[in-house]
């Protein structure tokens, strides 16, 4: 139900739109790279341990709820990649949140942007509809809304409860890191990724505890600890996007990073 396999076709596509990635940092150069306004102490990553996830898919289904999204498309898929010592391996991917994001240097109007913070938001009220964001994007991490989703959402209560306000048809949409839990944690005085209140919902949920989150400009936050333990790798960093979103890879069994 929420896992898939990356096939040829898959990876013709992947090819596809890192082409096309790699075009849209080409003009970005050119023109003058977006920034964003203002500054902040933080800059979210996330860590995904491959050693642990077992593709049950609840990332997926939190996302759903808490993100009021509809259950044709996903933020958040869970993709079955291989296998070591017998062990289906899983490549779960969420929005990298590059730190040179091909969607936002593409985007005609400005409805994708950076936060201070390096989250790569969505502006769904300036969206236009054009889908360049959505072909730019390396990591086939936006899904177009197709449909206008106003019936039950299937995955509340039972994966969560919504936060968020629901998405018009005819945008793309995508993975936000949560950001409304993390602004209202650190309102409150939480920690992003200590405090379940303040760490996204796919990191919460996980029964295996296969993802982290926190802040890289924290060396005792959960993702520094990791990054600083084992060996870690980001999808297509030759593409130069400087993605967030860190992968410990699978580990045969007793191996130490």
């Amino acid at each position: 139900m929420t896992n898939e396999t990356l096939d040829r076709r898959g990876f013709l596509k992947l090819g596809a739109a890192s082409a096309v990635a790699a075009l849209g940092l080409k003009v970005a150069q050119e023109v003058g790279a977006s920034e964003p306004a203002g500054s902040s102490p933080h800059r979210w990553a996330m860590v995904i341990d491959q050693a642990t996830c077992v593709g049950c898919g609840r990332c997926t289904l939190a996302c759903q709820a808490t993100n009021d999204i509809n259950p044709n498309i996903a933020w958040n898929v869970v993709l079955k990649v291989g296998q070591l010592d017998g062990q289906d391996v899983y490549l779960p991917r969420p929005c990298m949140h590059c730190e040179h994001a091909p969607c936002v240097e593409v985007c005609p109007v400005g409805a994708s942007y950076y936060r201070a913070d390096g989250i790569v938001m969505m502006d769904y009220d300036k969206c236009i509809g054009c889908r360049y964001c959505e072909v730019a994007c390396p990591y086939g991490a936006r899904a177009f809304n197709w449909e206008t989703f106003d019936g039950r959402n299937p995955a509340v209560p039972l994966w969560g409860e919504t936060e968020v306000e629901r998405r018009p048809r005819g945008v793309p949409e995508k993975c936000s890191f949560c950001f409304s839990r993390i602004d209202r944690g650190l309102a409150l005085g939480l920690t992003p990724g200590v405090d379940a209140e303040a760490t996204p919902a796919c990191v919460n949920i996980c029964p295996m505890g296969a993802r982290a989150f926190g802040d890289l400009n924290d060396p005792e936050s959960p993702v520094s600890r990791l990054l600083a333990k084992y060996p870690s790798y980001r999808l297509r960093e030759d593409l130069g996007t400087g993605p967030r979103v860190y992968y410990l890879p699978a580990r045969e069994e007793g191996a130490e990073g």
